[in-house]
């Protein structure tokens, strides 16, 4: 009996190690293919807001990323008021630049962009390995699809939220859900991911479906066209390209 009960620990052991070292994988996975690596991506995003008893909010935004050097440039097109505006990213160091008043501001990956849904950190590379570890897995389906669950706790104060529960698809690593809480465990936005595109042999989402669940009938859903991992010019990560690119 003791023999059988020894043989049952030392299975569930390495089980339990076998998918620890499954979900380190995936999580892996999920930032290998969310990171550009040595190639510069570039992609315009059309973000369109909802509110209840409000007519649609229009935001479009260009995006530069040159991921290998933790660089990000975002540069506001519509609204038309906020044409201009733009994000600095070096590094940790995010800055925000207003062409009215003409000077740079401190900001945050954490910030919301314009009136929308969506943050600044949706258009950037996750990095979840880095600031997340995984507290518990399970199984479950989204739809049809059969999917690992993944629920993580930040190691740092450095991300918007406290805890995330990931949706991944089994068959092939994609998140195709996403859930966001507070360290108390309230739901906070729920983040669906319908479709993908292929570039340069990764797929990304394409189309992101945002709701805020703390305001019922608030939601964003974000959509990237344009994309490109043509070599961009050093000039477009500097303040000084966001300050030239009004004149």
């Amino acid at each position: 009996m003791k023999r059988l009960l020894l043989l049952v620990t030392l299975l569930m052991l390495s089980l339990c190690s076998l998918l620890a070292q499954d979900v380190t994988a995936i999580l892996a996975e999920l930032d290998q293919i969310d990171d550009f690596g040595n190639d510069d991506f570039s992609a315009l995003y059309t973000i369109v807001s909802q509110k209840p008893g409000e007519r649609d909010n229009v935001t479009q935004v260009r995006i530069f990323r040159r991921d290998r050097l933790n660089l990000f440039t975002m540069l506001v097109i519509l609204p038309e008021v906020n044409k201009g505006q733009g994000y600095l990213r070096e590094d940790n160091n995010v800055w925000f630049y207003d062409p009215v008043s003409r000077k740079f501001s401190f900001s945050s990956i954490q910030e919301n962009i314009q009136n929308s849904e969506a943050k600044n950190s949706d258009l950037i590379s996750s990095k979840l390995s880095d600031n997340y570890n995984v507290i518990a897995t399970s199984e479950g389906r989204v739809g049809s699809i059969a999917v690992w669950i993944l629920e993580l706790e930040a190691k740092t104060s450095d991300v918007p939220y406290d805890r995330l529960k990931l949706y991944v698809r089994k068959d092939q690593i994609m998140l195709l859900k996403e859930e966001a809480f507070s360290v108390s465990g309230r739901l906070l936005r729920t983040s669906l991911f319908p479709r993908y595109a292929n570039i340069g042999g990764r797929l990304v989402p394409s189309q992101l479906l945002i709701i805020d669940e703390l305001n019922p009938g608030e939601r964003s859903q974000i959509t990237m066209t344009e994309q490109s991992i043509a070599t961009l010019p050093d000039r477009v990560f500097s303040k000084a390209y966001l300050e030239q690119v009004n004149r």
